[in-house]
């Protein structure tokens, strides 16, 4: 359940030998890639220190990110794993936030947090009802929704 943002990487396996990428990255609103072939992102990292920078710190963040999410799977209930994704989605906590959501389907975020649309379907509408989340046409998060994640 890794979420990626302006500015990310993708496809860095490649720089140590990973033949195919076994994941799979879904765009939820417009954007760009720049493809950068091996031989220059292995110049680039070694001669903008900025950039390195940069690129190593994005890794150990996603790196820790992995761990997280392998930690939310194995021991949090998809209550919690759904009220997660969501604010995650939402960029919750970080500069910019989105707080609305691009449209998502109830599929592809059963598909995100390892549960069914229904049980989805169940939890929205219990965010709706508790106030956490709305939805008209667009998925607006509340910070409230973090009690979920936080409840014992």
């Amino acid at each position: 359940m890794l979420f990626s943002g302006p500015g990310d990487f993708l496809g860095e396996g490649s720089l140590v030998g990973q033949p195919l990428w076994i994941a799979t990255a879904t765009a939820m609103t417009q954007g760009r890639a720049l493809v950068i072939e091996k031989s220059e992102m292995l110049r680039l990292l070694h001669a903008e220190q900025e950039f390195s920078d940069r690129f190593i710190s994005y890794m150990v963040t996603r790196n820790l990110r992995t761990e997280e999410d392998l930690i939310d799977q194995l021991f949090n209930s998809s209550e919690k794993r759904l009220a997660r994704a969501l604010l995650l989605l939402a960029r919750y906590g970080k500069p910019n936030q989105a707080l609305t959501l691009p449209r998502v389907s109830q599929t592809v975020l059963a598909e995100m947090v390892g549960t069914t649309r229904t049980r989805v379907n169940f939890f929205m509408n219990k965010f709706r009802k508790l106030g956490f989340i709305e939805y008209n046409g667009a998925l607006k998060i509340n910070n409230s929704l973090i009690s979920v994640v936080l409840r014992d």
